[in-house]
């Protein structure tokens, strides 16, 4: 079949090739009518631009997108990762790579990170900020300078950054606190263990299971928030201490992916099985814990998706034109025992490729400003 191009447009629309440009990319100089018009009859044609030739038209191959993420922890930015390049090489035939550029885990040398990449010729920068403070300058800068900023994973809301690419954080918290809820009698004690409260992702989670659990759970409490800065002795250190000295604690909410300090805590005390654990995302070393008990259940951040995304808003801005959503909310998911073997993570590596798999199949919905 011969694919629609713009002189089609043009000759059904009656109009030019250089007005059917304006209103396919949002430009001046055409009048409103008109350009609902062209637009109508491109969507009667079912037009879709030729990247390739979108790219020349831009003039800036290649379209280098620098990526700096925490190489820790356990598995959930390597999921990030694979994301980001799996659809980076989609679009490898258009010049699109990644200048992979990590730091050895939250918060730790971002600053540092981000001005290196900013010193070559990315045109866009992937970054998951956990200390938002010390980038925020210089996220501004990288706009200032016409490279776009997407915050995954967590954001620097202060800044100018283009767009973030996440789980609703305060969805997140609610969703837990009313799981929780689900496997407690009332007027249960409850523990939030996070990593940082400066890192907007796991204060604003905190801070939605906080105002939450009391609402599902009628005489429920809140007893205590503590930071592990996602520090694995430390979270273990500071659950084991916790799970000897505290009296009636019925649950456990960790909002990050440093759980598995916590369930050997857990197991240290004698209370597996009895304190209920609410994780969260979803790797191999989790899996026993979550089949044994130990974890009752985890709420899905879609890490792969989330590197994904940021990829696709980046090519679709750049080659396509499109406006980036102020976010990109991700719905988050729920993994039991039940429904543990559906997920990404739980397949061998050479199915976790497969076009048909669940991620895979959720990442080739339409974006919007934000699906949950």
């Amino acid at each position: 079949m011969k694919r629609v191009g713009v002189h089609d447009i043009a000759r059904l629309a009656k109009v030019s090739i250089g007005t059917v440009d304006r209103a396919l990319h949002g430009r001046e100089g055409i009048n409103k009518e008109t350009r609902k018009r062209v637009l109508q009859v491109a969507r009667q044609l079912r037009y879709t631009p030729n990247p390739a030739a979108r790219m020349l038209a831009v003039g800036r191959s290649p379209l280098r997108i620098g990526a700096c993420i925490p190489r820790e922890i356990h598995y959930f930015y390597d999921q990030v990762r694979d994301g980001i390049m799996a659809e980076a090489r989609r679009f490898e035939s258009l010049g699109v790579s990644v200048i992979y550029d990590p730091v050895p885990r939250l918060g730790a040398g971002e600053a540092e990170r981000v001005r290196r990449l900013l010193a070559t010729d990315i045109r866009a920068l992937i970054v998951s900020p956990g200390d938002p403070a010390s980038v925020a300058s210089l996220i501004d800068e990288a706009e200032k300078r016409d490279i776009r900023v997407v915050c995954v994973a967590s954001d620097a809301p202060t800044s100018a950054r283009s767009t973030v690419v996440c789980v609703d954080p305060e969805l997140n918290g609610r969703c837990a606190a009313e799981l929780m809820a689900k496997f407690l009698a009332k007027h249960s004690r409850v523990v939030v263990l996070t990593g940082m409260l400066q890192t907007e992702d796991h204060r604003r989670k905190t801070r939605g299971f906080v105002d939450a659990f009391p609402n599902f759970c009628p005489g429920g409490e809140v007893v205590r928030v503590i930071e592990t800065h996602d520090d694995e002795e430390e979270a273990f250190q500071k659950s084991l201490e916790l799970c000897r000295s505290t009296k009636e604690l019925d649950g456990l909410y960790v909002n990050t992916a440093n759980c598995m300090p916590v369930c050997a805590a857990i197991e240290a005390a004698g209370l597996a099985g009895r304190v209920r654990l609410i994780a969260t995302d979803l790797f191999p070393p989790m899996i026993p814990y979550i089949e044994n008990g130990t974890i009752t259940a985890s709420i899905y951040q879609r890490p792969f998706v989330q590197g994904q995304t940021a990829v696709r808003l980046v090519v679709d801005h750049i080659i396509y034109n499109r406006p980036f959503p102020p976010f990109q909310y991700l719905s988050p998911g729920i993994v039991l025992k039940s429904n543990l073997r559906l997920f990404r993570e739980t397949q061998p590596a050479e199915a976790q490729d497969d076009p048909s798999s669940y991620d895979q199949v959720l990442a080739e919905t339409p974006l919007g400003a934000g699906d949950s």
